[in-house]
């Protein structure tokens, strides 16, 4: 068999990104640049996200993001604008839940974002309804269980 002559598996990938917890500062959008949340994720390294402009885009992941950062439905990202392709962008940053709520503090996502929900674009549901999402029991009942 040949010897290994690398410095590690993917057990040592693992575990390269131990200090990412840490605070980092927080990054506003600059020219070229637009807030988003990812509407929906679809393999290969790109999402559907819209733009707090009001446009749907196709958001490919840099490959420095690749594998290494994992964004889900509902995530708020920072994009950076093709000139060439509006219907297009790449994906720069993702935000982490504390950051997203602080950017909504800072008036630069609107009042309207729902933030920490994985499926966005739809508005709420009949609140109403709201009491029939579970069920009570009695005593009687739990007795009988």
């Amino acid at each position: 068999m040949p010897k290994n002559k690398g410095k590690g598996g993917k057990n040592r990938k693992r575990g390269k990104n131990e200090a990412d917890d840490e605070k980092r500062e927080l990054i506003f959008k600059e020219d070229g640049q637009e807030y988003a949340q990812v509407l929906r994720m679809l393999g290969n390294g790109r999402c559907e996200a819209m733009c707090i402009d009001g446009t749907k885009r196709l958001c490919h992941i840099r490959g420095k993001m690749h594998k290494k950062v994992w964004i889900a439905a509902g995530d708020i990202v920072l994009v950076g604008l093709r000139d060439y392709q509006d219907d297009k962008a790449d994906v720069i940053l993702k935000y982490m839940s504390d950051e997203a709520r602080l950017l909504k503090a800072y008036g630069e996502l609107p009042e309207n974002t729902r933030l920490n929900e994985g499926i966005v674009g739809d508005v709420d549901e009949d609140d109403d309804n709201a009491a029939d999402d579970y069920v009570e029991f009695e005593d009687e009942d739990i007795d009988r269980i």
